[in-house]
């Protein structure tokens, strides 16, 4: 499986560029996961489904799951901070592509996401794990680079670029074990 996360500041549009990266690798006939790095208090539960009642009742971990569908829900009686490996590691191994979104302090190899008008400043200069930037505005990058800079709004020519470079973002699950 490749790997290859997608970092940068909120609003930048990094979920955006995934949502779009998805279907433009599954075109290619490539299975696609992504792993989400989410705030702390979050819930894909509803209040009064049976779900949520079986985890409010103490259980540590509910599986659901229909003939289309399966969700684990897992409930940490301490705060846990789980590394991104400690996320891929529960994914389904038929994938040929997971989208990292988030996690923008990991050791993954990575594409930042930047637009000039959000103000925000740039990481490739400081994160050597950056390998290439995604960006609607290429002319105005702060410091010049030598890492390839992608269209951020050609999803196409991203999962291209992606593809292309393949062999640089296959996961062993075994450096991270």
């Amino acid at each position: 499986m490749n790997v290859v996360a997608f970092a940068g500041y909120s609003g930048s549009g990094k979920t955006t560029l995934v949502e779009s990266l998805i279907p433009a690798l599954k075109l290619r006939g490539l299975r696609v996961s992504v792993v989400k790095h989410a705030h702390h208090s979050f819930d894909i539960d509803q209040p009064g489904k049976d779900t949520y009642r079986h985890r409010q009742a103490g259980a540590f971990e509910v599986v659901v799951a229909s003939d289309n569908r399966l969700a684990l829900i897992r409930e940490f009686e301490q705060p846990r901070v789980l590394s991104v490996h400690h996320l891929i590691a529960e994914l389904y191994e038929g994938v040929d592509w997971v989208l990292v979104e988030g996690f923008k302090s990991s050791d993954l190899l990575k594409v930042e996401v930047w637009r000039a008008d959000s103000g925000k400043p740039v990481r490739y200069p400081d994160d050597d794990f950056v390998v290439a930037i995604a960006t609607d505005s290429p002319d105005r990058l702060p410091q010049t680079t030598l890492r390839p800079v992608l269209d951020l709004n050609d999803a196409d020519a991203v999962a291209d670029w992606l593809i292309e470079n393949n062999e640089r973002f296959v996961y062993c699950a075994e450096l991270y074990a």
